[in-house]
């Protein structure tokens, strides 16, 4: 799973767009391979839903920083913008430069191969995380701003108790000297040198970077791209907290429009007599700023689906007349704002919504500590553990 050649699912695209849900592939993975044999992945899997659980409690703060730096700098001292070389493949380090090229062609990256990019943009170009959490958004097929943006905070160390960094022995080792044989900049490399020269080189003296940097060892193959937690007290509070309950209303016998959006590309069984409705949306599209594959790519997984509409106009103009006209709109819950914002929004406006949890992939009656991972996961392991059915 280190290795940029290792055995990984590739199903990280299917699990954010909620082709597949976590619950069913948990229950596939139990089923074929037993709990001693499923148990490390099954623990990696359990990252998505437990940053997707913090997503649901913090939303948009995933754009902020949870914590201060541990590299001894504020983050004003980070450049906004992504720059052109990085973008445009053209740094002359031939892994960087082969990671854009991969990423962009494939709308995919190995999780380890993430982990480098993330670290030379954010500490060896001091760049401000966010530009290039937006840049993995735009190309990633399976970028959600829950795994994606978290995992860039965790290198960034605004969500960890230290920097993630490495150095090209780190790189050379887990590509089989892949990129560095031919690098045009072999010899001037940024990343050459131990780990005590580069953090030297990178932070300012803190006592966080002086411990030695996590190898990618720490951290989990790339189904979505998770990192390990850190020991501090992130900014936006995340106390142990129970299941958020279902908002969903009474099931009504009423016709029904089912809406069909970007978290959840599939047709809920128990609503298979409804309209189900998809909506390319101009103004949110420019908003995510997804590349023509990413786009292209949920298109492909519609037409996989029997009897969905696609249609194209405004979100809430679409199903406030669908909701109207067929008497209300199911769908499935979603931590994404936009989504619970226009579920609120159509609410207001009178027409019934209907909103059902996708199937737990931990019990949903748990006290569940979001403080971290691993108090998450004490509490979550037992009930991940069983398969539950359907």
């Amino acid at each position: 799973r280190n290795h940029i050649d290792g055995a990984v699912t590739r199903l990280s695209p299917y699990l954010r767009h909620g082709v597949i849900e976590l619950a069913d592939l948990r229950d596939v993975i139990l089923r074929r391979f037993g709990r001693d044999r499923a148990g490390r992945l099954l623990n990696e899997l359990a990252w998505r839903d437990y940053f997707q659980r913090v997503y649901e409690l913090i939303g948009d703060h995933v754009w902020n920083d949870l914590e201060p730096y541990k590299t001894g700098r504020l983050s004003s001292d980070y450049a906004p913008q992504l720059p052109a070389d990085i973008s445009l493949a053209r740094t002359g380090l031939a892994c960087i430069d082969a990671f854009v090229t991969d990423l962009k062609q494939n709308g995919y990256l190995h999780n380890h191969a993430r982990l480098w990019f993330a670290s030379y943009v954010v500490h060896f170009r001091q760049v401000d995380w966010r530009a290039g959490a937006r840049f993995f958004l735009s190309h990633l097929l399976d970028g959600d701003p829950a795994s994606n943006n978290l995992s860039w905070q965790w290198v960034a160390s605004t969500f960890s108790n230290k920097p993630y960094f490495f150095n090209r022995e780190n790189l050379e080792r887990s590509t089989s000297g892949a990129y560095c044989a031919t690098c045009p900049e072999r010899g001037r490399c940024p990343m050459e040198g131990s780990y005590e020269e580069l953090a030297e080189r990178l932070f300012r003296p803190t006592r966080a970077s002086e411990d030695t940097p996590r190898e990618a060892d720490d951290t989990p193959r790339a189904l979505d791209d998770t990192p390990r937690e850190s020991d501090d007290t992130p900014r936006v509070s995340l106390k142990v907290l129970n299941e958020s309950p279902s908002d969903a209303a009474p099931t009504s016998p009423r016709p029904a429009v089912q809406w069909v959006h970007d978290d959840v590309l599939h047709i809920e069984p128990s609503q298979a007599d409804t309209r189900a409705v998809y909506i390319f949306d101009d103004q949110r599209l420019h908003h995510l700023d997804w590349s023509l594959k990413r786009v292209a790519f949920v298109y492909e997984c519609l037409l996989d689906l029997p009897d969905v509409d696609i249609v194209r106009g405004n979100t809430f103009d679409v199903l406030q007349t669908l909701g109207r006209s067929t008497g209300r709109v199911v769908t499935v819950r979603s931590p994404d704002p936009f989504i619970k914002a226009t579920i609120t929004a159509l609410r207001r406006d009178g027409i019934d919504v209907t909103v059902t949890p996708p199937r737990p992939f931990a019990n949903p009656r748990l006290p569940l500590d979001l403080g971290r991972f691993s108090r998450y996961w004490k509490r979550a392991e037992k009930s991940v553990m069983s398969v539950t059915g359907a």
